[in-house]
C-alpha cells in the first residue's frame, strides 16, 4: 500500500492550461473548480508517491515565470493509504472518443466489435485519451476519416503518440511525429508497436519544426497539435508552409477562450475555420489550408 499526498494552489486563469499540462503528463490527477470563473483558479492535485512534490513545484514555477506571473505557494498534505496502481486504474476506465475505444492494460472487457482500439498506458494521465482536449482531438478525427482520405501526416508535440497511432488506424498514411522531449519520444515509439503501427509511425525528437526530417516530409495532408495555445500561435506559420493544398490541422491544448487568437493567427496564415469542438473548458479547431492560392 503507498500514500497519495493532495497539493492544493490558485493559479491564474492565463496560464491554467500550461499548468494542467504540467501537473497531468507528471501523472498527478488534476481538479479544477472553475464554478463562478474565479481567477485565480483554485486547484487540487492528487500526487502519487513516485512523483517529486518539489520537482513539480519547480517546474509549475517555471511555467508561470513564462507567463510573466509571479510564483504560487503548493500545499501539501497526506491521504489515506490506497493502492496508487489500483487508484489510477480506477480513474482512468476505459472510453470510446469518436470511433476509439481508448484502454490501458487493466481494463479486463474485450474492445466494442465496432470500435477502433488504442491501448495507451494509465500512467500517462495527458495522453492517454482521457484529457478532454485528446478527446476532442479523437473525435474530430473520427468525423474527418468521414469525408477525407490524407496519406501524409505530421503529429507535432506528440506526447504518448496517440493521436498519431489514432491517425496511422483511420487511414493508409504514413504519419511522423515530433515531440521536443526525448522521454515523450521513446513513450510514442512503444506505444506505436504496442498498438501494432510501429511500420506506419515515426517518432522523432525535435523543437518544434526544426528537425531536418519534418521539412523533407513535407507538404502533409493533416497536421496534428495537441499542445498549448501560446505555441500554437507561435507556430501557425510554419504549420501553414507544411501543410499541403486542400490539407486539414487540427489544433487544440487550448480553452475556449483561447480560442480567438489561435483561429485569428491561423487565418493570418491563410488557413479557414472548418470546425469548433469544445468539451469542457477545453476547444479543438480544425482549419484548412485553400487547394487553390
Amino acid at each position: 500500500m503507498s500514500q497519495l499526498r493532495l497539493a492544493r494552489l490558485a493559479v491564474p486563469r492565463v496560464a491554467l492550461a500550461a499548468v494542467d499540462e504540467l501537473a497531468t503528463s507528471a501523472g498527478a490527477a488534476l481538479w479544477a473548480d472553475l464554478a463562478g470563473d474565479p481567477d485565480p483558479v483554485p486547484l487540487e492535485l492528487t500526487l502519487p508517491p513516485a512523483l517529486d512534490a518539489t520537482a513539480l513545484s519547480e517546474g509549475i514555477t517555471a511555467v508561470l515565470e513564462a507567463f510573466g506571473l509571479p510564483p504560487v505557494e503548493l500545499t501539501l498534505e497526506d491521504l489515506p493509504e490506497k493502492d496508487w496502481l489500483e487508484e489510477v486504474h480506477r480513474s482512468l476506465p476505459a472510453l470510446n472518443a469518436g470511433r476509439f475505444y481508448v484502454y490501458g492494460s487493466h481494463v479486463s472487457d474485450p474492445p466494442p466489435a465496432e470500435a477502433i482500439p488504442l491501448q495507451v498506458e494509465a500512467a500517462l494521465a495527458f495522453g492517454s485519451g482521457h484529457h478532454e482536449s485528446t478527446q476532442a482531438c479523437l473525435e474530430a478525427l473520427s468525423d474527418l476519416a468521414e469525408s477525407h482520405l490524407v496519406g501524409r501526416v505530421l503529429d507535432m508535440g506528440c506526447g504518448s503518440g496517440i493521436l498519431a497511432i489514432a491517425a496511422a488506424k483511420l487511414w493508409p498514411c504514413r504519419v511522423l511525429a515530433a515531440d521536443i522531449h526525448a522521454e515523450s519520444v521513446l513513450v510514442a515509439r512503444e506505444n506505436a508497436g504496442l498498438n501494432g503501427v510501429a511500420g506506419e509511425v515515426t517518432v522523432i525528437e525535435s523543437d518544434g519544426y526544426q528537425a531536418p526530417a519534418i521539412a523533407e516530409a513535407a507538404p502533409y495532408d493533416l497536421i496534428l497539435a495537441n499542445i498549448l495555445a501560446k505555441p500554437l500561435i507561435a507556430f501557425a506559420p510554419a504549420l501553414a508552409a507544411h501543410l499541403a493544398p486542400g490539407g486539414l490541422a487540427v489544433l487544440a491544448g487550448l480553452m475556449v477562450q483561447e480560442g480567438e487568437a489561435v483561429r485569428e493567427a491561423h487565418k493570418a496564415a491563410g488557413l479557414a475555420l472548418q470546425q469548433v469542438r469544445d468539451i469542457g473548458a477545453w476547444r479543438c479547431l480544425v482549419l484548412k489550408r485553400p487547394s487553390a492560392e
